[in-house]
Parts: C-alpha cells; structure tokens; sequence
C-alpha cells in the first residue's frame, strides 16, 4: 500500500473560493457494494461519457467469484486505466494531530473542487459499530454553514447531500491502527480518458452481482468457477472443479465454432455435485424435491443445470448443450434438443470438432429395434413434446440418428437449415428428408437400423 504523510500533500492556495460547488453531476444509484463504481461513473457522466458501474467494476481485475466490489487499491487500478490522474491516495495522520491534520487533507479536497476536481472519500458508511467502509464523490463545500457536499451511491435521491464538517471528519479516518490513521481519498482529475468497448456475453461484473445474490444458497466450502455465461458451483474439490469447467468452456467453443450457436443470455448456474446423495440433498434442499433422473437436469425457469458429476462428464456436455440450443433454436423440439445434447455424452474432438460416440444407449436401442418397438422417423418428429419425453426409445433414437448424420457429414448442415426453416417446417421432418437427399424413408429406415444393429458400444 502506497501511503504518504498529510505534511507531503500537495499545499491548496493561499485563498480557496467559498463556498464552492461543481453543478450538474448526474447521481446513480449504486448496485450492491458498487459504491465506489457508482462514484467514478457519475464522475464519468458529469464529463460526458456514458460509462456505468458495471463497466468501472469490469477495469479493477477484481475476481467476480469474490461476490464484492473493488477495494480502495483495485479501484485505483480502475481509475488510472479509465484515464483518471488521482496522484497519491493513502494518507497518513497521527491521532494526536488528528484535527490539523485532517484539516490540512480538507483544504486539499476544498483546492481541488476550486479547479473543478471532484473526490471520491473512503469512509465509515455511519457511526454505528462495525460499520462498512462507503464511497462517496464530493462536489463541494461550503464554510458558511460547515457543510462538505456529496452524492450518496446508496440511496435513492442522494445527490448534493450535506454532512456537517465535523462528521465528516469523524468518519473519513480509517482507524486501522490506534496510533496511525489512513485515510483515503481519490482527486479525479481527468487525463485522457479512454472507456474499454462493452465486453460481449455475460461481464465479470455482472457475475460479481450475481455471486452476491446468491451466497447464501452456496453451503460452506464449496467451490466456485466461471466459464462465459456459466457460474459453476461445486463440492468437490477446486481443482476437479477446475477441469470440469474446462470442459464447459471446450464444450462452449465447439457449440459456437461448429454449429454457430450463440451463447445464453444471463447467467445460468452450474451445480457439480460428487455424489448421489449430495445432489439429491441439494436438490430437496434447493427445489423442494427429488430429482426424476440420477444424472442432471436443466430447469430453464430458475436458470440452472444441475447434475450428478459421478455419473461422469457426458452429463455436463449434454447439460451445456441445452441453453446454447435454446438461445439459438427457440421452439427446437424434444426430439433434436436432446437427440444433439445426447450425441456428446460420449464425446472427443475430431478435426477440430465435437465427435459423439456410440454409448450406454445402443444396447437399448438394439433391443426395441429387434422387438419392432422403435417409431418411424416421421412418427417420432411429429411427437409432442410430452410424447418424446414419455417415450421408452425416444432418447436413443433421437441420439443414433443424430450419430447417423454426424458420420456422414450431414449434422452440422441439418441443424443450421432445420433452426432457419423451423418456421415451415416446425418437425423438422421435412428438412431431414431434404438433407438425406429425399429417399424413400421406409427403405431409408431399414438401411438406419441396419447401420445401428452393426455398432459396438463404447
């Protein structure tokens, strides 16, 4: 930390305007612990540049796991790369000299706001035991009636509000040490100011939010990661943790790169339990029941996947696939939804794409298909929604002849024509008989099973 003595600040002028007031500064409210985001943003504003405090949290290099927002010296860090000259920060004052010398601090805020300069003060929020340290942007002050000016981030209607000279000067210390005070302020004197371009997808800021929201439903202990748009939450340890997010950003990557899928807006979360009775307690404790499948699940009304990652990694791969095809392919149906989300639940990169594998489900398959109980491809696109999900072979049909199209090059064609002819053709029936080159579909079928009947499972 970076600390100077009052005696080394810079001395204000002989005579200081009084009372003096910098006008027109927007006043924004600030998010849950973005106060001092909020202040550089309204300084932002008052200059002429549409920044908020997002985007200042996004300059700080805060981790957004950390569910807070920035310290004095990662705000400073923020500050300086926005294009802001705030020279020395810290300050030093002797408790025994505390009136002179938090006076003398004073007149250099008082200096500044004469040239137009506001400040940002970390101080105590009230004089209530425990109480947090607060941001707040001065714009002015006035001798006459003892008053120092500020914008409150934290309320509603908190622009140009007055606080008396002595509580200010009881609050802006920081009484770290009983015989050495620091206090903190930031001179914004603009240099070049230069705002990064908005990131796209899902920011660290608004990950930062979404981890405040959200601690007290995360048990002690557990480990957290981000992945683009994906907050993944587990209880194993952060290392395994670590690779299964990995996985979630390769799986990511080929969605986009192979499929052109856009990635989920909003942030959805990842629950990684290690084993079965973890996620069912967490399941009961989170939504009141038992899961319906000993893998995992998507809950698209809570944002949410959550899944057993003892039953492996192709259950994360699936999950992942879900809202990616639901932000790029709204209304796709159950069949191809989950026909693609299972394809990779066996799963490795072939020239540079994702390449499922025949797995757990050929077995099964095989078995309907010699008792005559597997649909036709017709029948199966023109289920319902609740049909597909009900059906005893929907699944493995689905997924076998998603493999089908993958082996002969077709896949990646089918799914872009069937999301941009969806309208036409809501099935997708139509489209797949088009990439198939129109044959007859009954003998079509009896060359498909003939092809599954001839698989070995993994």
């Amino acid at each position: 930390m970076i600390t100077l003595a009052v005696a080394a600040a810079a001395a204000p002028p002989a005579a200081i305007p009084d009372p003096v007031l910098i006008a027109g500064v927007p006043h924004i409210r600030q998010e849950p612990d973005f106060c001092g985001e909020a202040c550089v943003a309204m300084a932002l504003a008052r200059l002429g540049h549409p920044a908020d405090q997002r985007a200042v949290f996004d300059r700080t290099g805060v981790d957004p796991r950390l569910g807070r927002g920035a310290y004095t010296a990662e705000l400073k860090r923020a500050i300086e790369a926005i294009g802001f000259l705030p020279g020395a920060v810290w300050f030093h004052v002797a408790p025994a000299h505390a009136e002179r010398e938090l006076g003398a601090l004073l007149d250099g805020l008082r200096a500044d706001l004469a040239r137009g300069v506001p400040s940002i003060v970390c101080m105590r929020y009230d004089e209530k035991a425990g109480a947090p340290e607060h941001f707040r942007l001065v714009l002015g002050y006035d001798s006459a009636n003892g008053e120092v000016v500020y914008h409150e981030p934290a309320e509603d209607g908190g622009a140009y509000r007055r606080m008396s000279r002595a509580r200010f000067l009881s609050l802006w210390p920081l009484k770290y040490r009983r015989d050495d005070w620091t206090v903190v302020r930031f001179a914004l004197e603009p240099g070049r100011i230069e705002l990064a371009r908005a990131p796209a997808g899902v920011t660290p800021a608004a990950h930062a939010q979404h981890a405040m929201s959200t601690r007290t439903t995360i048990p002690r202990g557990y480990a957290t990661q981000i992945a683009g748009p994906f907050f993944v939450i587990g209880d194993e340890t952060p290392e395994a943790l670590a690779r299964h997010t990995r996985t979630v950003a390769w799986t990511m990557a080929h969605l986009k790169q192979d499929f052109g899928m856009r990635e989920p807006t909003g942030i959805i979360d990842i629950w990684l339990l290690g084993s079965d009775d973890s996620y069912v307690d967490n399941a009961v404790r989170l939504w009141g029941k038992r899961p319906s499948t000993p893998y995992g699940f998507f809950l698209p009304e809570h944002r949410t996947l959550f899944m057993n990652i003892a039953t492996g990694g192709g259950t994360l791969v699936h999950e992942v696939v879900h809202p990616f095809i639901a932000a790029s392919f709204p209304g796709v149906p159950a069949w191809f939804n989950e026909g693609l989300a299972s394809l990779y639940e066996a799963v490795r990169e072939n020239d540079g794409q994702l390449w499922g594998l025949p797995n757990w489900r050929l077995p099964g398959l095989k078995r309907a298909l010699a008792n005559g109980r597997v649909p036709t491809f017709e029948a199966m696109a023109r289920q319902s929604d609740d049909a597909f999900y009900a059906s005893a072979t929907g699944y493995a049909q689905a997924r076998y002849l998603c493999l089908y199209l993958q082996e002969k090059r077709l896949l990646r064609r089918y799914y872009k024509e069937f999301s941009a002819g969806a309208a036409a053709d809501a099935t997708g029936y139509a489209t797949l008989k088009r990439v198939l080159g129109d044959p007859d579909m009954k003998r079509f079928q009896a060359e498909w099973e003939a092809w599954v009947m001839k698989l070995d499972a993994a």
